[in-house]
C-alpha cells in the first residue's frame, strides 16, 4: 500500500501511456502529469481523463516523483535530453519498452551512468489499436508487468514501481534484462514479425481481394497483430536484432522441415508436430484462464512436454 500519492509524469500519451495514465487516476493511487510530442494529444488526454495535468512544456516542470517514458525505444535518448533537469530529485525513472538491453544502453550513453532511481521495466499488455483515444483503464489488470532491475536499483525504487504497477491490477514479475530480451522475442517479436510479413505478402498478391474477401476467423485472428504500431515494431526489431534473429532462424529451420515432411508426405512428423504444438496451446489457455481468475504468476504450474 502506498502511503502517500505520488507524482506521476507520463511521457508517450499512447496506448500504454495513456491506460497507465487513466488507470493510475481511477485507482486513485498517483497524481498524473501528461506529455506527449504531438502538442494537441496531452488536452485530449484531459478531456478524457487520462491525466490530472498536461504538460505542455517539460523545462516548466519543476519536480516529480516517478517519469515513465512511454515511447518507442528509439526515442528515450531524446527524452532523456529533455528531463534531465528533474532526475536530481526523481524517485522512480522507468520505460515500457517491450526491449530492454537497448534502454539500458541509451540510459547508460546520455546519463553517464546507470542511476539507482532507474528500473526498467515492461508491460505484456497491448492492443492493436493506438493513441490516446484508445485508453483503456483495464488494460493491465491481470497481466504480467515485468520490471528489469539493474545491479544498481534501488530497492526504494523498485517497491515503489512494483506499488504503482499493483495498484492498477498488474501482477508484477522481476527477470534478468538479457533473459527478458530473450524470451520476448519468442513470445511477442517474432509473432509480430509473422504476422506482419503474411499480411504483406498476400496484399502483394495478384488477387489478394479474393484472398481477403473469403480469410475467415483463423486469418483474423493470427494477422490481428499486424495492425499494431508500425514505427513502435521498427524501433523493435532495431533494438532487438540478436535475440530476433536467433529465435527467427530456429523457426525457419522447422519450417523447413515441415515443408519437407508436406513435400515427402511424411504424415507421422506433421501429426507429431501438430500434437505437441496443441498439447502446448491447451496448457498456454489453462495458463491465462487461471491468470483471469487471480492466480499470480509464480503459483502456475510449469508445462512439462
Amino acid at each position: 500500500m502506498l502511503d502517500s500519492k505520488p507524482s506521476v509524469l507520463i511521457i508517450g500519451l499512447g496506448l500504454i501511456g495513456a491506460s497507465l495514465g487513466k488507470a493510475l487516476r481511477h485507482a486513485g493511487t498517483a497524481f498524473v502529469y501528461g506529455s506527449d510530442q504531438q502538442s494537441n494529444v496531452p488536452e485530449v488526454a484531459l478531456t478524457f481523463g487520462v491525466i490530472d495535468e498536461v504538460v505542455e512544456n517539460l523545462a516548466n516542470l519543476k519536480e516529480v516523483d516517478v517519469i515513465v517514458m512511454a515511447v518507442p525505444v528509439k526515442a528515450i535518448a531524446s527524452v532523456l535530453t529533455n528531463i534531465n533537469h528533474l532526475l536530481p530529485t526523481v524517485k522512480v525513472l522507468t520505460d515500457v519498452g517491450s526491449v530492454k538491453g537497448a534502454v539500458v544502453k541509451q540510459v547508460e550513453e546520455v546519463l553517464g551512468e546507470l542511476p539507482a532511481y532507474f528500473v526498467p521495466g515492461h508491460p505484456i499488455a497491448g492492443a492493436e489499436k493506438s493513441g490516446v483515444g484508445a485508453a483503456n483503464v483495464e488494460l493491465f489488470d491481470k497481466h504480467l508487468h515485468i520490471l528489469t532491475p539493474l545491479p544498481q536499483s534501488s530497492p526504494a525504487a523498485v517497491d515503489l514501481l512494483t506499488q504503482l504497477w499493483s495498484s492498477v491490477g498488474a501482477d508484477v514479475v522481476t527477470m534478468d534484462v538479457e533473459r527478458h530480451d530473450e524470451v520476448l522475442a519468442a513470445t511477442s517479436h517474432l509473432p509480430h514479425l509473422l504476422a506482419f510479413s503474411l499480411v504483406d505478402t498476400l496484399a502483394r498478391e495478384s488477387d489478394n481481394r479474393e484472398i481477403f474477401r473469403y480469410a475467415a476467423g483463423g486469418f483474423r485472428d493470427f494477422t490481428r497483430i499486424a495492425a499494431s504500431d508500425p514505427t513502435m515494431w521498427h524501433d523493435v526489431f532495431l533494438t532487438n536484432q540478436d535475440a530476433t534473429l536467433k529465435i527467427l532462424r530456429k523457426f525457419q529451420s522447422d519450417l523447413a522441415m515441415l515443408e519437407h515432411a508436406i513435400e515427402t508426405s511424411d504424415g507421422e512428423l506433421l501429426k507429431t508436430v501438430f500434437h505437441r504444438s496443441k498439447s502446448a496451446r491447451d496448457y498456454f489457455t489453462q495458463v491465462l484462464e487461471q491468470r483471469e481468475k487471480g492466480v499470480s504468476f509464480s503459483a502456475i504450474t510449469d508445462y512439462t512436454p
